[in-house]
């Protein structure tokens, strides 16, 4: 008997909408939540693919990562973010 090989669906680009951050934080508040946000995306969707490991998770394979799901090349910064929220999933 045959298996139907499984069927892929794209990942949302933005899944939660997006809510107001307050007024009167300073910049490298709005920044560093910013920045978390997108490596926490950025996560969920490795994990998705079967990344499950930071060894798995160079730098180039978060930035196709991010061009898939429509967002902007992570920096240096964001991508060591990324391998250590996969890091606390072990």
């Amino acid at each position: 008997m045959a298996v139907a090989a499984p069927v892929t669906k794209p990942l949302p680009a933005h899944p939660l909408p997006k809510k107001a951050l307050p007024a009167g934080w300073p910049r490298e508040r709005y920044e560093s939540h910013n920045r978390r946000l997108k490596a926490m995306r950025l996560a969920i969707a490795l994990l998705d693919t079967g990344v499950y490991r930071p060894e798995q998770a160079p730098n180039h394979r978060i930035r196709s990562t991010a061009a898939r799901i429509g967002v902007h090349a992570p920096s240096d910064t964001t991508c060591r973010l990324v391998r250590a929220l996969l890091y606390d999933n072990c």
